[in-house]
């Protein structure tokens, strides 16, 4: 009975496997893998790291594209340019004025996964519309909220955190969203990975980046009318390519200057066997005066994705409460 139990079991694994997808060799002529309800696979993990920057450098304004001698020079001086180890090294010892314009936080360099080259194409910015490679104009109100933003960031900078409560701390430091996790995704300094399942019915969007997940309802209907972290995501597919729609977004979200009246088209289409093409529009008139579109290639990783166990706990988030404290009864005992 045990035999032929286990029999069983191989029989249907072995269905499963020879019917679930179309063999990646088949790519190779073309043929997108099929899920067995007749629709591209574009389950598994994908790696989205690279260095190529979001904004193409001003001193490249004229150059939507690298040589292979240019991409490999750059990619050398860039994680030179960003290598915490060699600033501190260079600077005999903690440099933290170099850390700023370096881009990075006070981490040594082995915690770092940001990857090591530019896209594929070698462009040299990850916006391929406006056609500079570069964020179109922001709106009045757009420059507003950016004024805001760097004046908070001076502050902190000077010592005094917004840390009245924990309400005060972004959506990063509360551990509620991580930076890359998105929507959208972009790449960024580790955990440069999401996994995608799939039904017939539904698309789940699992970021290794706070173990976020996004479950993405394939059936025609509506958006709701909750704002979410994440906003609300609908999904279609367009040919061979994945589309989500997402909009009803919190106040707080992962990108910079996006807010409630960001609206996202997401598009993902499997390439071949390793890579799943990802673009997405990001529309948001109270913000930027018109729409743009950036576009990063994902490479299918063989590993599993890890749970991004922010703070272990959130301790932090007490310890820059207290540490707010402590510093106004210092201020106030030397006001005395």
């Amino acid at each position: 009975m045990l035999r032929q139990g286990l029999l069983f079991l191989a029989a249907w694994v072995l269905v499963i496997a020879t019917t679930s997808v179309m063999p990646y060799s088949a790519l190779a002529q073309g043929t997108q893998p099929l899920t067995t309800w007749g629709v591209p696979d574009l389950q598994g993990v994908w790696d989205f790291r690279t260095i190529t920057p979001m904004e193409r450098p001003e001193e490249l304004a004229d150059k939507p594209t690298l040589t292979e001698e240019e991409a490999a020079a750059f990619a050398v001086a860039e994680s030179r340019r960003v290598n915490r180890d060699l600033i501190d090294s260079e600077a005999g010892g903690l440099n933290y004025a170099a850390e700023a314009e370096g881009g990075v936080v006070p981490y040594n360099e082995f915690w770092y996964d940001r990857g090591a080259n530019v896209i594929g194409t070698r462009r040299t910015s990850l916006i391929i519309d406006p056609p500079n490679g570069r964020f179109p104009p922001l709106t009045p109100n757009g420059q507003r909220y950016m004024d805001a933003a760097r004046e908070i960031g001076r502050e902190e900078q000077r010592g005094r955190p917004l840390a009245d409560k924990p309400a005060d701390r972004g959506v990063g430091d509360r551990c509620i969203m991580g930076f890359n996790a998105g929507p959208p995704m972009v790449p960024s300094a580790y955990n440069n990975n999401i996994q995608l399942f799939q039904t017939a019915d539904y698309v789940v969007i699992l970021n290794e980046m706070v173990h976020n997940a996004r479950i993405v309802p394939l059936d025609g209907s509506s958006h709701g009318t909750i704002r979410q972290w994440a906003g609300d995501s609908r999904g279609r597919w367009d040919n061979n390519t994945l589309v989500v729609d997402t909009t009803n977004f919190r106040e707080e979200t992962s990108l910079n200057g996006s807010g409630p009246a960001m609206h996202l088209i997401e598009r993902f289409t499997r390439v071949d066997a390793d890579t799943l093409n990802y673009e997405v529009t990001i529309e948001n008139p109270e913000m930027w005066t018109s729409p743009w579109t950036m576009e990063v290639p994902m490479r299918k990783n063989p590993d599993d994705v890890y749970e991004y166990a922010c703070h272990e706990g959130n301790y932090s988030m007490a310890t820059i409460l207290r540490g707010a404290r402590l510093e106004e009864t210092a201020a106030e005992e030397a006001a005395r």
